[in-house]
């Protein structure tokens, strides 16, 4: 096939990558805010799983288990209700211009666009709703016959290689193959050198000190899209 009919298709992280901020270790600290957690003890196995997740050896389903919690034990509403309070007051102020003008060029390009992110589903499908991306692989997680999340993740975790895995079982869905596509990804972990290493654009972005390594050995561009805080 001529690389110009190919799809376009560019891959966002979500975290440190279009937005400056871990969205997951900030529902947490907002749900410490809202008085739905103990702050210091929440606090505590947060950042021990955040600290996990840096260094490349999350528990992920333990960490669904922990982050989930708050919501299980409310009501579908209520859960609702907060969900968006979270998005007005902590997610929106940290859209940064240089992320929505990032999705803007690959937009007006014709790409088709996903977000592909380890947090799970509940936080970021808002986000995503917000930056206008309709395509999202992120962590599905089970919901009961009430529509009550349960704390158990569906299929296969999008964190690691299991981003790589959950893109090619979307491909399949889409009666796409690796030949018709054209795939750029944007991320800042080195949880994600197993798709960075796939697609043929990887694009390290905010890199953590360890993905900048990789990126100068293989030559990938490395894109400061805005301070990490």
């Amino acid at each position: 096939m001529n690389p110009l009919n190919k799809t376009r298709l560019t891959l966002f992280d979500l975290d440190h990558t279009l937005i400056p901020i871990d969205s997951d270790q900030s529902w947490g600290a907002f749900t410490t805010h809202v008085g739905w957690t103990d702050h210091g003890e929440f606090t505590r196995q947060n950042d021990a799983f955040y600290q996990d997740y840096c260094n490349g050896v999350l528990d992920i389903r333990a960490y669904v288990r922990f982050s989930t919690n708050a919501i299980r034990i409310r009501s579908v509403e209520e859960s609702k209700h907060m969900q968006m309070r979270f998005i007005k007051e902590v997610i929106e102020p940290q859209i940064k211009p240089a992320a929505l003008n990032l999705i803007r060029q690959h937009r007006e390009r014709g790409d088709r666009l996903m977000i592909v992110t380890a947090t799970n589903e509940w936080v970021t499908r808002p986000i995503a709703d917000y930056f206008g991306i309709e395509d999202l692989i992120a962590v599905e997680l089970e919901r009961d016959e009430q529509g009550k999340i349960t704390g158990e993740i569906v299929g296969i975790p999008s964190l690691g290689e299991g981003k790589l895995k959950r893109l090619q079982q979307w491909m399949q869905t889409q009666g796409m193959s690796e030949q018709d596509v054209e795939t750029t990804f944007y991320s800042d972990s080195i949880n994600d050198v197993p798709l960075l290493s796939w697609v043929n654009h990887p694009v390290a972005t905010n890199p953590d000190d360890r993905l900048r390594a990789i990126a100068l050995d293989k030559g990938w561009p490395i894109l400061e899209l805005f301070d990490k805080e």
